[in-house]
């Protein structure tokens, strides 16, 4: 199966999406197709044996859309252009028809409103000249109809095609209004005046230029909902400073390629990712970790594209340029989340699925129902037209994905990618938390605490010896002994034989010696006694060190006692956590009594010690079977089947990509802190979904009853078409409005 996201032109409303949704997926070939009404996105994925992408696009065009290639789309420059060129012309569309509704309405409505008394031209007086009357109201209805001509295009259209939508709604009821006006102005030509009571022309005006303000409105708030995604893809510079042949040649940063070197002053931004060759210099990362401190970077460290270079230059390797870098990444995986739906948004696609044609049936029903009662046609017909306008499918289909959109953005801004609405959605109802110890709790870069010798061997030569074997590991344990050797400027020995024994240590060959360096359960198994260092070997652990055994030619050599230091945030990060009532569980391989120490340092509930990297998925699973929602944090490649297993999977941003790939949640920064803040962003985000799902079913709930006559049944008032069409434009706009309140989210500190 192959994946693809599109951009969708034309659509109107939640209906709109259910309709392609309906369409690509009917599609031979199609398993899956999803639409988001707020981010105008399609996801589809499809056999690429079956079907191509330019036949899901000439389906999408059949029902009456456009679908554009996003790679072909993807600079914010033209995404931009685009959305201003959209609300321009809303705008404009809607001035033209103000200018022609204002007088419309005077006219119809001015010699009523008693308290107004403005004069009426003698010619247009209704009951001297009532033919100029009725052709003065519709030469100002013409260009508010031109105005508002896709109503009627994409809804009657949409008709025809058996999927109405919003258009549909305002189609049929104005064009109620306009037909029925223009029967009462053949009436009033032949003579017949009774019928100057029965011109509808303003109620049709008044409402498509209510409509296009509040599409005006919503356009302007949906654009609101994409900014942080927008800031990112505007982030990149247009061009790099390229070394060839000694000299400095500026060219487009889409040239840029692998291995090219790389010239940034100070001032200016990294164009691609890389690693430093030259120079030394502080940089600002802040836009991808949403820390704001410069980070020191000197030969050999890595730069990302879009960071800032603060006060020195450097040269530096091009490692991953265009959609491999590290900002081109996040971008992709925060507009992926920002197109995928949650769990909660099925039960209003599902209502929206079938909201037009019921809100038909009962404007139907509802006319027929009072003009069977006695009441008049042009009563019949009013309730008509309000029950099919106040009807507003666009709140249900905005209230879920909107939020998302903000909620996800609003986390990359604070270097916390949320790969997916699912992932939003369930990160809140977390009650337990596993961290992994090495490199999540703890910094992940030990050092030598202790060496301790058994019978002639020296601390130098055992020493010597330990950092030979684990030359080459990528263990952070056995780079914490290499390392101090290096400072101890000890000569490497010849390595043979090399065997890694995961969750255990390594087997080696050096200088001629056979050599077993590892943990307790090591030396056990190979039946090698450790009575001698027993005492030393519990005071280093008690202490919050890892002692790792060494044996050579079977005999117990020695200990080399390593202590990784506790991260800053941790204790406020369990603190937090506790607050927000999850139990805090830490998995890691060492022997409990060190895993005990550091758990007892941070605050940490349960200890899960000794456990090997293939077993902590499994560690995993035996929460969950307690019935706790879980969440895994880590950083390593050991750490990836525990993320996956985990309800929800998080990675530190540090770490591995396979850790990254696993995860649901990323976190850019090596700060636990950004954990209960994870959880805090995805309660606040279900908290505005949940109101804007009250409010967009509350709305229709109560608006269409007292539409349809509900209250004037009780000896009420009856609703107006027009102050329908307002309500309904509001209720869009009071979604998006409340959507966007999640811009002023702040993360614990």
């Amino acid at each position: 199966m192959q994946k693809e996201n599109l951009q969708i032109v034309g659509m109107t409303c939640a209906a709109c999406a259910n309709r392609i949704e309906k369409v690509v997926s009917k599609l031979d070939g199609v398993s899956t197709a999803s639409v988001n009404f707020a981010s105008e996105k399609l996801v589809t994925n499809y056999d690429p044996e079956k079907i191509n992408v330019l036949e899901i696009k000439n389906a999408i065009a059949k029902a009456g859309y456009e679908a554009l290639d996003i790679q072909k789309k993807i600079t914010v420059d033209e995404d931009k252009l685009r959305k201003e060129k959209e609300i321009k012309s809303l705008w404009t569309k809607f001035i033209v028809s103000a200018v022609c509704c204002i007088p419309l309405l005077y006219l119809a409505m001015g010699a009523m409103i008693w308290w107004l008394r403005f004069p009426i031209p003698d010619l247009l007086k209704p009951m001297q000249y009532p033919l100029n009357y009725a052709y003065t109201q519709i030469a100002l209805l013409i260009p508010i109809l031109v105005a508002g001509h896709k109503f009627y295009s994409v809804g009657f259209k949409a008709i025809l095609s058996r999927s109405p939508n919003m258009d549909s709604l305002i189609a049929m009821g104005t064009s109620a209004a306009i037909l029925y006006s223009v029967y009462s102005t053949y009436r009033i030509s032949i003579g017949d005046f009774g019928y100057m009571e029965d011109l509808y022309f303003e109620t049709a005006g008044v409402i498509i230029t209510l409509i296009l303000l509040g599409k005006s409105l919503e356009a302007v708030s949906k654009g609101k909902t994409s900014e942080a995604i927008k800031k990112l893809m505007g982030l990149a510079p247009k061009t790099a400073i390229v070394i060839q042949d000694g000299k400095e040649v500026i060219i487009p940063i889409e040239e840029v390629e692998v291995n090219d070197i790389i010239l940034v002053k100070p001032g200016e931004k990294i164009p691609v990712d890389g690693i430093v060759t030259q120079g030394l210099t502080s940089i600002d990362e802040s836009m991808l970790t949403g820390e704001s401190i410069p980070i020191e970077k000197k030969e050999g460290d890595k730069v990302f594209a879009a960071s800032l270079n603060k006060n020195g230059s450097i040269q530096f390797k091009a490692t991953k340029v265009g959609s491999d870098t590290a900002l081109a990444q996040i971008i992709k995986l925060v507009e992926d989340a920002q197109g995928t739906k949650a769990p909660i948004a099925q039960m209003a696609d599902v209502v929206s699925g079938y909201f037009v044609p019921i809100v038909f049936a009962i404007a139907v029903i509802a006319s027929a129902a009072w003009l069977i009662s006695g009441q008049t046609a042009v009563f019949a017909l009013t309730i008509f037209i309000s029950v099919l306008v106040i009807a507003c499918p666009c709140a249900l289909g905005l209230a879920t994905p909107t939020a998302i959109m903000v909620g996800t953005g609003k986390g990359a801004e604070y270097g916390i990618l949320i790969k997916g609405g699912e992932a939003l959605e369930h990160t809140h109802k977390i009650n337990t938390i596993v961290f992994d110890k090495t490199g999540t709790i703890t910094e992940g870069k030990p050092e030598i605490t202790d060496i301790i010798t058994v019978a002639d061997i020296s601390k130098q030569r055992l020493l010597q010896i330990a950092a030979s074997s684990e030359k080459g590991s990528e263990h952070p344990l056995g780079e914490a002994i290499v390392r101090g050797a290096e400072k101890e400027s000890l000569n490497i020995l010849e390595l043979d034989n090399f065997e890694a024994i995961p969750g255990y240590g390594i087997q080696v060959q050096v200088d001629g010696l056979k050599v077993l360096l590892g943990n307790e359960k090591l030396m056990t198994d190979r039946g090698i006694s450790l009575i001698k260092l027993k005492e030393e070997s519990d005071q280093l652990a008690s202490a919050g060190k890892t002692p790792m055994y060494i044996a050579i030619e079977n005999e117990l050599s020695g200990i080399i006692a390593v202590a990784d230091v506790v991260k800053e945030s941790s204790s406020n990060a369990i603190k937090k956590l506790h607050e927000m009532g999850i139990e805090v569980a830490m998995i890691t391989g060492d022997n409990r009594r060190t895993a005990e120490t550091i758990a007892k340092q941070v605050g940490i509930d349960r200890v899960l010690a000794e456990v090997l990297p293939q077993d902590k998925s499994n560690e995993v699973k035996k929460l969950q079977a307690e019935g706790k929602v879980v969440s895994m944090v880590g950083d390593g490649i050991n750490d990836a089947p525990a993320l996956a297993q985990a309800d929800i999977g998080i990675a530190i941003g540090s770490g591995t990509d396979v850790a990254m790939e696993s995860a649901d949640i990323v976190l850019m920064r090596s700060d636990l802190m950004d954990v209960p803040t994870a959880i805090q962003l995805s309660k606040s985000t279900i908290r505005n979904i949940k109101q804007n799902l009250f409010w967009a079913f509350g709305y229709n709930v109560l608006g269409i009853p007292v539409a349809a006559g509900l209250l004037y049944a009780f000896g009420g008032p009856t609703l107006n078409p027009i102050l329908a069409a307002a309500a309904m434009s509001l209720s869009s706009v009071s979604v998006l409005t409340n959507a966007l309140r999640l811009k002023g989210f702040k993360p614990y500190k």
